[in-house]
């Protein structure tokens, strides 16, 4: 997996889990539609994103755009740890 199909599958991720808190995003995506995620200042992954979703895309087919605008930190989410020896 290169280096934009890492960061593509990571802002999925990001993408469904802001979907389901905020599921009215998803009323006005297209049935069936191709997805293509964007990255504000990452204009290389986001050439890459848009030449993946062409290529893709069944002729018809629509193709929404998802613009992430900002991104928090990456943090864990561990609450409690142990480490053995």
């Amino acid at each position: 997996m290169n280096i934009f199909e890492q960061k593509n599958s990571q802002l999925v991720t990001e993408f469904d889990r802001y979907v389901q808190q905020h599921p009215q995003f998803t009323e006005v995506i297209p049935k069936g539609a191709v997805v293509v995620m964007q990255l504000q200042g990452d204009e290389p992954f986001n050439e890459w994103s848009r030449q993946v979703a062409q290529r893709q895309a069944e002729p018809g087919q629509a193709i929404v755009f998802v613009r992430i605008k900002k991104l928090r930190p990456i943090q864990s989410r561990i609450e409690e740890l142990e480490i053995a020896a």
